[in-house]
């Protein structure tokens, strides 16, 4: 079978958005309103524009599914645009520091530097959390679980309390508009956001994502193009505005001695019917990832969103007609969007761990996939056995 994977087309300001899913199984329920519910979330927390109150982003299947249910042809995804003005938007000529504003007209040999901000624009994300969202529909079948949460916006920073289940981390998360899972932390941000509106600023911020239930093996180590941690950070690192991605211990793994890094292994035969298949960690430095592959600890992984570089007061830039210097142009922003960008982490890393999971397992048909994947577990419990 083909395997799994996602394109998106749109613009900005265009009629819609696509996403177009390719190498789903047949036969899996499509749970639409678990992914309308990713676009909602996508469009919500402290800090967005006045866009998210034109827009009322869902979901319309235009092929790939009949009755609620994937026939394994190509699945395109429609998201409308409310806000359709790309014809009658007025041309951008003094770039953004920070955008792809200067990058994409010295690219494409033009002034108008809308012709590459329509489509560079953060509002592509709504296709790739769709395209997540669906992947997401594969997952539940298997109880492997997502969770995306922000940990720091500008200076202030909260992490979840330790040993925090999923379903707990997603309670605390949606118990505020930061999308945080420490309430007192929470507080903070919105008030730190509020501040930099004032200021005519912007604040950028670490999101991380956490998957939970999903069995060893998933990933490879024999080449390097199939190392899932490196597909994890491409998928992370390619949202717009992410400048850094890290895994479990991440960076600060490179300044302790190997001792305090790698996680020892314990084995115990009465968890054996787990996905983990008997064996843990005592801790997770790794991150749920060896060698390019899941060890059945949980992924771990965050991302760096910088600040919008669309700011209100403006900074110095120039008229790429006339060479001037001015004042880069303002279109309409967010003061923050690290609460969007968490649900957007949280559903292309779903994503990916989707296409590893039917690349291990995959099949034709949702019951192959489920056969493939309950004969592995059976097979990986009987390892060392006479």
């Amino acid at each position: 079978m083909p395997t799994l994977d996602y394109r998106t087309a749109g613009e900005s300001h265009g009629p819609a958005l696509i996403a177009l899913v390719e190498g789903m199984p047949a036969g899996l329920a499509v749970d639409v309103e678990l992914i309308n519910g990713e676009l909602r979330r996508r469009q919500g927390g402290y800090g967005r524009s006045g866009r998210m109150k034109i827009e009322r982003d869902s979901v319309e299947f235009l092929s790939g599914v009949r009755r609620g249910k994937t026939i394994a042809s190509p699945i395109a995804m429609r998201i409308v645009n409310r806000d359709h003005r790309i014809d009658d938007a007025p041309a951008v000529l003094r770039p953004r520091p920070g955008h792809a504003d200067l990058a994409g007209s010295l690219k494409w040999l033009t002034t108008d530097c809308r012709e590459t901000l329509e489509r560079a624009s953060a509002r592509e994300t709504a296709a790739r959390v769709a395209a997540g969202a669906l992947a997401r529909c594969l997952l539940n079948e298997f109880d492997i679980e997502v969770v995306g949460y922000v940990v720091q916006v500008g200076s202030v920073t909260g992490v979840p309390p330790s040993g925090t289940n999923v379903g707990k981390l997603r309670e605390l998360r949606d118990a505020n508009e930061a999308y945080c899972c420490d309430g007192e932390a929470a507080k903070r941000m919105i008030a730190a956001i509020k501040r930099t509106k004032q200021d005519k600023d912007t604040l950028g911020g670490i999101v991380e994502v956490q998957v939970h239930g999903h069995p060893p093996g998933l990933g490879s180590c024999m080449r390097w193009q199939d190392k899932l941690d490196g597909r994890l950070m491409q998928a992370v690192g390619s949202i717009q505005a992410f400048k850094g991605v890290e895994i479990g211990l991440g960076f600060d793994a490179a300044a302790a001695p190997g001792s305090r890094v790698h996680d020892e292994i314990d084995f115990d035969a009465t968890s054996i019917d787990t996905p983990r298949l008997g064996f843990s960690r005592r801790s997770n430095n790794a991150g749920g990832l060896e060698g390019g592959m899941t060890n059945g600890e949980p992924i771990v992984i965050r991302g760096a969103m910088k600040p919008i570089s669309t700011l209100l007061r403006g900074l110095d830039s120039v008229n790429l007609e006339t060479k001037a210097p001015e004042r880069s142009d303002y279109e309409r922003s967010d003061i923050t969007a690290v609460p969007a960008a968490s649900v957007v982490a949280e559903n292309v890393v779903a994503f990916e761990v989707a296409r590893a999971f039917l690349e291990k397992f995959g099949g034709d048909t949702l019951g192959e996939v489920r056969a493939a994947y309950d004969n592995y577990l059976a097979t990986a419990r009987r390892l060392g056995s006479p």
